[in-house]
């Protein structure tokens, strides 16, 4: 155990995350069916899953990379553009993708794509959403376990395992009810600790507030605009993140399974709606909030200065360190319980969204008789373990294997190109009635070549993958229609 880490903040820790696993197994006790296990019964408030979209889109690394980039030499709150888009691009998803998700009994997103194009193109992006989703929340498990080991001192194996198990333990029981209601909770807990540890900062600072505002002036720490109209700039700027993140937005909360079943969990569409609307505006505050404590951690270093310096790459381990070397004792622990909070919200939601996709887009179609509701349901947490002992594993294995945090990043930047594409396959779903399931996957894949061509041999900044990626895929699917002179009008359902 790391000296700095009193008795106190460890006591903290352990009962959080033993209330975790007891609420999680209270919540989701009586559970009879798969709608129960993975749609909560389709009865779930609309504030509930607002506070669960917006935990789950913040990892540990979010919580703690974030003041990073106010952090820097140069930092300030420029990255704070990119929720612009988020807002706008949540707007979109309410109003054009919404309503396909409740037209009918579905369980995953990925259903509409064969109501429209296919039993290929579901069971295909069902399966590319299994391996991109599984590597990058391993990977980022193991970023958390990375700075869990720098917070308390322990092992990553020991990390890794500990954040596992105690997530798969209160998923597997509990279900999306158990998610859900834990990401309430997991989101105060993360925002408590944020508030707190920023109040902390400005109380050690000599003249308080004041300094940091000075300080703050002087060093341009709270620039927030910037409508340099380059799309290669390292920094974020107005129109990458109004543009880009509105289609980045669009992509991860209007396709990926991981939100979508959120939105199936609610009591009707419209309480759905509300959630998604609003969680981008609760996600700007949230990260104005973590970019004020990377400037206000510029300011306390710069009048006290770490015996050792932080480096340009350092940005990500800074917030960690204040937390384990100046916050007084039982703060400690509330903050690292916040840490733990934002790793398992992310986590939970990947195995059960992983497990829903499993079951319902590939096992039970293709199963030789149909099973009866408990045994859907036996299946259903096996799957979820399974799932969730594949990311302690990888997580476990990039350790061993050297695996660095600029690697990670490169990987990560690389499974989230199917977000992109993806997108773009819901717009031939929606705006295009003539375009057929082969016309589709060609500018599906084409979406995810240009992508990887652009990745590999350009300087596009990375908010503006995704909106390649869909453009890509939506004029490629579409032209190629037309070469081939497609038509589903007779044999398809329309979904429009």
């Amino acid at each position: 155990m790391n000296p700095a880490i009193e008795l106190i903040d460890f006591l903290i820790v352990i009962g959080y995350l033993g209330g975790v696993l007891a609420f999680g197994l209270w919540v989701g006790r009586g559970q009879r069916s798969t709608v129960d296990y993975f749609l909560g019964g389709r009865s779930l408030p609309w504030w509930a899953l607002l506070l669960s979209i917006v935990a789950t889109e913040t990892s540990t690394v979010t919580f703690l990379s974030i003041p990073g980039y106010a952090f820097a030499q140069n930092g300030d709150l420029r990255f704070l553009q990119i929720t612009l888009g988020y807002i706008v691009g949540r707007l979109l998803v309410v109003f054009i993708l919404l309503p396909l998700y409740f037209s009918g009994s579905n369980f995953t997103s990925y259903q509409v794509l064969e109501n429209r194009f296919g039993t290929t193109s579901r069971r295909a992006t069902s399966l590319l959403f299994l391996v991109t989703r599984n590597l990058s929340d391993a990977l980022r498990l193991f970023l958390s376990a990375l700075a869990l080991q720098q917070a308390i001192g322990i092992g990553i194996t020991s990390c890794v395992v500990g954040l596992g198990v105690f997530t798969i333990a209160y998923t597997v029981f509990g279900g999306v009810k158990s998610v859900v209601w834990n990401d309430c909770i997991q989101f105060l807990i993360y925002m408590v600790g944020a508030i707190a540890a920023l109040g902390v900062i400005f109380s050690l600072l000599p003249e308080g507030f004041e300094q940091f505002w000075q300080f703050s002036q002087e060093q341009g720490k709270l620039r927030i605009f910037d409508f340099d109209p380059s799309l290669t700039k390292r920094s974020m700027t107005f129109w990458a993140g109004l543009i880009g993140g509105m289609f980045l937005t669009g992509a991860t909360h209007g396709t990926d399974q991981l939100m979508v079943q959120r939105y199936l969990s609610a009591k009707s569409q419209r309480g759905a709606g509300w959630a998604v609307a609003l969680s981008g505006l609760i996600v700007c505050a949230q990260f104005a909030l973590f970019l004020l404590i990377g400037a206000a951690l510029a300011c306390f270093y710069d009048a006290f200065p770490p015996v050792v310096p932080f480096g340009e790459a350092d940005g990500d381990r800074v917030f960690s360190h204040f937390i384990v070397n100046s916050l007084p004792q039982g703060l400690v622990g509330l903050t690292l319980a916040a840490v733990f909070a934002a790793a398992m919200s992310t986590l939970s939601s990947s195995l059960n969204s992983s497990a829903t996709a499993l079951v319902n887009d590939i096992y039970l179609p293709l199963a030789e008789r149909e099973l009866s509701p408990a045994e859907q349901l036996r299946v259903s947490r096996m799957a979820t373990i399974g799932f969730g002992i594949l990311q302690i594993a990888i997580a476990i294995l990039s350790y061993h294997l050297g695996v660095t945090q600029g690697t990670v990043g490169k990987v990560l930047a690389i499974a989230g190109f199917a977000l992109g594409p993806m997108l773009g396959l819901y717009f031939l779903a929606v705006f295009t009635p003539r375009v057929a399931q082969q016309s589709a996957l060609v500018g599906f894949f084409v979406g995810l070549a240009v992508l990887s061509w652009i990745f590999i041999a350009t300087n596009l900044h990375w908010a503006w993958y995704a909106a390649v990626g869909s453009i890509s895929t939506f004029a490629v699917g579409y032209l190629f229609s037309w070469y081939f002179d497609e038509s589903q009008t007779d044999n398809q359902v329309s979904t429009t």
